[in-house]
């Protein structure tokens, strides 16, 4: 049986969380507040992910599936069941997709995205064949070292003097009407609501008393450095370039210089977006793969992979012609019209059926 040690489950929420959003910048039209966009929605991302936990508490540790064929029942939960795992696999393409406008812009000018992009995959398929527990020893390697780079870029860029604290300056000038328009939806589900996929694997828990623990403090661990990125970006970039900049963080890579040695670091941003990147995508993809499982009551899970995977990439090579579009998709209609009810809407319609049905139970005992 598959038991997951709490070290590892905490690495992987970590690096599930911070994900591409600190590439792309948390809370970008905040402008200088940014920090404070990324800070309320890290601690309302906590309560969500608390409120996932209590659910899971609730129904004994069942499956995901499980949660809506218990409480719709099955003629209504199966068909709300299998929204999920469709959504994963969207998921997972739209992070490929994101790789395929970033990587010609940094590392491979000349590759054609097709090519690096079925590598990728070649390399997930590789993993999932391997099993889940292989990705969450991957992600306790990683985690450290992806620490370790950004204490060392954070090192270097008050090292090189590119950082101006007065840029951060003066706090909410503005009032506080575009942070709170940039902590909902897209604060608080972005990064937070999607950790809902992580529900897929808490049953893998070894000891899962730690699971509030280990579930929240991951946010919170990830919000602090993700408020520390939007800082460093905006103390290096000024708040008219932080809102303009597509890869604030590749910019101030950029900017990292160290008696004409330490230089051009921005390769290492490449890296570690690949490495979050990819943590991302196995975890959607292997998601997917548990919830057609369980939907399906199939023997294996190799006709799933495969279906998973190649959905995920021919998806990822046409959703969109350009980085622009790709973006105004989640910015626009889908974080409110999709991810709000499924990572918010339903699961608290099912925290109140599973808070009524455990008094119901008090009563009658």
């Amino acid at each position: 049986m598959i038991s997951i040690s709490p070290y590892h489950f905490f690495s992987l929420m970590v690096l599930f969380e911070l994900g591409t959003t600190v590439i792309f910048g948390f809370g970008t039209d905040s402008g200088r507040d940014a920090w404070i966009t990324a800070s309320i929605s890290s601690l309302l991302g906590g309560i969500l992910i608390a409120g996932y936990v209590t659910i899971s508490r609730l129904n004994d540790f069942v499956s995901l599936v499980g949660w809506f064929t218990k409480w719709f029942g099955k003629w209504l939960g199966t068909p709300l069941a299998w929204l999920y795992p469709l959504f994963f696999i969207y998921t997972a393409a739209r992070i490929i997709c994101d790789l395929r406008f970033l990587l010609p812009i940094t590392l491979l000018p000349k590759t054609p995205p097709w090519f690096f992009i079925g590598t990728l995959i070649l390399l997930i398929l590789y993993v999932m064949y391997a099993g889940i527990e292989v990705l969450f020893r991957i992600a306790g390697v990683l985690l450290p070292v992806l620490i370790l780079f950004i204490l060392f870029e954070t090192i270097i860029l008050l090292a090189s003097g590119s950082l101006h604290s007065d840029y951060l300056r003066p706090v909410l000038a503005e009032g506080f009407g575009r942070v709170a328009k940039d902590v909902w939806p897209v604060g608080v589900t972005t990064t937070y609501g999607e950790c809902f996929v992580m529900v897929v694997f808490w049953g893998l828990l070894k000891k899962k008393g730690y699971l509030g623990r280990i579930s929240v403090g991951a946010a919170l661990f990830a919000g602090l450095f993700i408020v520390l990125f939007d800082v460093l970006a905006i103390m290096s970039l000024s708040e008219h370039l932080f809102r303009k900049m597509i890869f604030p963080a590749f910019t101030i890579l950029k900017l990292s210089s160290v008696a004409d040695f330490l230089e051009n670091l921005e390769v290492l941003g490449a890296m570690y977006f690949m490495c979050s990147a990819f943590i991302k995508i196995s975890v959607y993809l292997f998601a997917a793969v548990l919830c057609i499982r369980d939907l399906t009551h199939a023997a294996n899970d190799r006709i799933a992979i495969w279906i998973t995977a190649i959905f995920a990439y021919v998806m990822a090579m046409t959703m969109a012609n350009n980085l622009s579009e790709h973006l105004q998709v989640w910015l626009g209609s889908l974080a409110k019209i999709i991810v709000v009810p499924m990572y918010i809407v339903l699961p608290g319609i099912i925290l109140l059926l599973s808070l009524f049905g455990k008094f119901i139970n008090r009563r009658t005992a």
